[in-house]
């Protein structure tokens, strides 16, 4: 929003989504729907893969994010891991095979 000049009201008003809502989000109270950071995306002129992975967090809080995920991380069997990237469409269909392949390895179990 800074960047752009916005304010809470246009941005909301662009997006659909309500002030409160933003006010929660920019604080860090909300968790936002997919589709609801697709429409902010869509209302800052930008891609949500963009949108997500920029941040102006304070090194702090980006330490305790890492943290998190780091744990949830752990609770994976030995072998396995987590990741988040961007890739080509055919990249995504082959990442989405192996995802059931996971998938159906660890039921198994």
């Amino acid at each position: 929003m800074d960047e752009q000049g916005l304010t809470k009201q246009d941005l909301a008003t662009r997006s659909g989504v309500s002030i409160s809502f933003l006010s929660d989000l920019t604080n860090g109270k909300a968790n936002p729907s997919l589709k609801i950071m697709e429409n902010i995306a869509a209302a800052l002129n930008t891609s949500l893969p963009y949108l997500l992975e920029h941040t102006d967090m304070d090194p702090q809080s980006l330490a305790m994010l890492n943290a998190k995920s780091a744990a949830e991380t752990a609770s994976l069997p030995q072998g396995y891991e987590r990741i988040t990237a961007v890739v080509t469409e055919f990249q995504a269909f082959q990442v989405r095979e192996w995802a059931e392949a996971a998938r159906i390895r660890l039921q198994k179990k």
